[in-house]
């Protein structure tokens, strides 16, 4: 038979998945029960992420990896997934990277990192030498990127924002990503299921406004970023006049960076 003609028990099983996935509401049935099937070593296998799968964890989750960047990146079931929009916070960084003019490694930091996606993307995506450092408040999430970060030679700290960072890094961070939690409290309960209720609470609420931890994260910006360090924060477009404020009143100079293709903004916030 040509390996251009599917067997009848493969079509069959697709068939099925599709089938399962449309059921259970999956916008995009066919292209995820491609992917389950791939993933799948036995029937058993897939039935079970199947089942998984139209109960409402999200896909990512269920593959247990997620494309980023051109990476695969390894998300447990419980971290937060990283979304394509934020490819925009990794592309910029590693655009800022390349413009550091010290020989010295490129000491970047990724706040909230959950899986430690933005890290590793910037890590592969620039040809310099890189001290590669992660905060996550989550033991699940610094699991994960530890296993994410460990081919750059990251380090992941389980704590609250600067306070997990040791002290000696004070005024030397060249690039900081902080993918902070920007939605208000009162929309959690608007987000999809899937994230609403298989994703940490700590990673989607952003407080009243949804910027909380985006303030206090700018608030010691300043103690930590080098000289002309950048700080990159996303956010929604109604948030951006507040959060340009926020970045003014910590003592850097911001910029938005948009992204029309997927509607994400970013904020780089340079330190003088």
């Amino acid at each position: 038979m040509s390996i251009f003609e599917p067997s009848s028990a493969f079509v069959s099983a697709s068939e099925s998945v599709v089938a399962a996935l449309r059921a259970a509401g999956c916008v995009f049935a066919e292209d995820e029960a491609r992917l389950l099937i791939a993933q799948a070593d036995t029937p058993e296998q897939l039935d079970r992420m199947v089942r998984r799968r139209a109960g409402g964890l999200p896909l990512e989750q269920v593959l247990g990896w997620a494309q980023f960047c051109g990476l695969r990146i390894a998300v447990d079931p419980g971290v937060f997934v990283p979304r394509r929009r934020t490819e925009l916070l990794a592309r910029e960084a590693a655009r800022l990277s390349a413009q550091v003019s010290s020989r010295a490694p490129l000491t970047v930091v990724d706040l909230c990192c959950g899986s430690g996606a933005l890290g590793a993307a910037l890590a592969a995506n620039v040809t310099r030498s890189v001290d590669l450092h992660a905060v996550d408040i989550d033991p699940a999430a610094v699991e994960c990127a530890r296993r994410n970060l460990a081919s750059f030679g990251g380090r992941v700290y389980q704590g609250d924002l600067y306070n997990a960072l040791p002290d000696a890094m004070r005024g030397k961070i060249n690039v900081l990503i902080a993918n902070v939690p920007y939605v208000p409290t009162e929309d959690i309960a608007l987000l999809p299921a899937e994230a609403r209720d298989h994703e940490p609470l700590v990673a989607l609420d952003g407080g009243g406004d949804g910027l909380d931890v985006m303030r206090a994260v700018a608030r010691q910006s300043a103690r930590w970023l080098a000289p002309g360090g950048h700080l990159l924060v996303e956010a929604s477009d109604r948030q951006l006049p507040e959060a340009i404020r926020i970045m003014a009143d910590g003592g850097l100079s911001p910029r938005v960076v948009l992204d029309d293709e997927t509607e994400a903004a970013a904020i780089v916030a340079t330190r003088p």
